[in-house]
């Protein structure tokens, strides 16, 4: 079932997202539901945050890029409770968008390598290591179940220029080509 994404201003979105226990009812059908609604807007990562869902949960699917890496052919995965335990390397500059900020896109810095904890789809707790896009997808969706989005990524100064397009997602006036959900539409 595709979900309806939640655009920048609602509170979900900038809330710390709380553990999910093991018996979480129907989370295989809720990470079903997050795949499907990621591919249907055209992404590469999603957060339950962003579909409403304050839950340290997060899907990828990093295929899109695999042109420019040939290791993402196979980068789908399920990333439950989370823990980025280290970063390193040199921050480098990429041009980042994110399905809760349509018609926008930041030029956003991270450390080009990662190393993070979480369970997969069947609890199996996993420690792995990223680098290059596949540590920017991950730190981008990471982001989410912490509380932070893509605009808190850039200057004070960026943010203002910005100001007004940040406000006209939060009243939907906007063109996605996906279900959402504005904080400040008019019904």
């Amino acid at each position: 079932m595709i979900l309806p994404i939640i655009a920048y201003g609602d509170p979900v979105l900038k809330t710390k997202a709380r553990e999910i226990p093991r018996d979480y009812p129907n989370l295989g059908e809720f990470i079903q539901n997050m795949f499907e609604t990621m591919y249907q807007a055209n992404g590469v990562g999603l957060a339950a945050p962003q579909v409403g869902r304050s839950l340290r949960l997060f899907v990828v699917d990093a295929s899109p890029f695999d042109d420019e890496d040939p290791k993402l052919k196979d980068l789908k995965k399920v990333f439950i409770n989370p823990v980025i335990v280290e970063k390193w390397g040199e921050e480098w500059l990429f041009n980042e968008g994110c399905l809760s900020f349509p018609d926008l896109r930041e030029d956003i810095y991270r450390p080009s390598n990662i190393r993070i904890k979480y369970h997969d789809e069947n609890f199996q707790l996993q420690e792995e290591e990223y680098d290059g896009i596949s540590a920017r997808i991950i730190q981008h969706e990471y982001d989410h179940v912490e509380g932070i989005v893509m605009v808190d990524r850039i200057s004070p100064l960026k943010r203002r220029l910005i100001r007004n397009k940040l406000l006209n997602i939060t009243k939907g006036k906007v063109h996605a080509d996906y279900p959402m959900k504005f904080p400040l539409k008019k019904k």
